[in-house]
């Protein structure tokens, strides 16, 4: 089976073409850009060096969210159009299972998380269980101090992943102590390497027209509208990709 896999849920853009578990593909650009003016290319040029076709795609894998508003439609919706283009199958995977994937020589806890400002993050907790990534508790937008409270509870080793991490190491260590780890600057990327190999067994999309970004909390203009308007019955006020 061939998998290309994107994502675009935060600053850095990554895709990757794998046939099964073998890469034959992987690129991935770290730097603030405009990801709908940048991910097409990226495509294209990963498939013209690979010598692959998008036709001979049978698989695409996205990031589904959490992540930016905007960077997580974008890929969503590339994805969306291949598979429903091409009528091949299609699946999202959390943009914090494929960070948390990168950190795979322990069986402690490991938190991938983003900066959701405001001290909040989006985070979740993940543990690796007889070779598969399990959930230990979902992924969520929750303050920092409740995270945190919540890994002091479990009281096992942590290990934080994600590039935003550096902007609360203070505030982990001190409420975690000894328990806090942190990872490689390389591990804290996405690698859509990962991507394709987390969404190679997993189910595929069965509705793809449905399918939409998991943002965990509601946009900007959710809120706003919500204040001058009874939501009760009403469907979402973002339509979904």
């Amino acid at each position: 089976m061939k998998l290309l896999a994107m994502d675009t849920s935060n600053q850095a853009v990554s895709v990757a073409l794998l046939e099964d578990h073998q890469i034959l593909g992987e690129m991935t650009v770290n730097i603030r850009q405009t990801h709908s003016q940048t991910l097409l290319p990226m495509i294209d040029q990963l498939l013209k060096q690979t010598k692959t076709t998008i036709e001979d795609i049978d698989r695409f894998v996205v990031a589904e969210g959490p992540g930016s508003y905007t960077g997580l439609r974008i890929a969503v919706t590339t994805a969306k159009s291949f598979a429903w283009t091409l009528n091949k199958s299609l699946v999202g995977i959390s943009s914090l299972a494929l960070l948390a994937a990168n950190v795979m020589d322990t069986t402690a806890l490991i938190v991938p998380l983003f900066d959701a400002r405001r001290d909040n993050v989006f985070a979740g907790v993940y543990q690796w269980q007889n070779g598969t990534l399990q959930t230990v508790v979902a992924d969520q937008h929750v303050s920092l101090e409740a995270l945190l409270a919540q890994l002091q509870l479990l009281a096992e080793p942590v290990y934080f992943v994600g590039n935003d991490v550096a902007y609360f190491n203070e505030q982990i260590q001190a409420a975690l102590g000894s328990n806090a780890h942190f990872v490689s600057a390389n591990h804290n990327l996405p690698h859509a390497s990962v991507l394709g190999e987390l969404g190679l067994m997993a189910e595929p999309i069965a509705d793809i027209h449905g399918f939409g970004p998991v943002y965990l909390r509601k946009t900007e203009a959710e809120v706003n509208w919500a204040k001058t308007h009874d939501e009760r019955g009403a469907d979402s006020y973002v339509e979904q990709v």
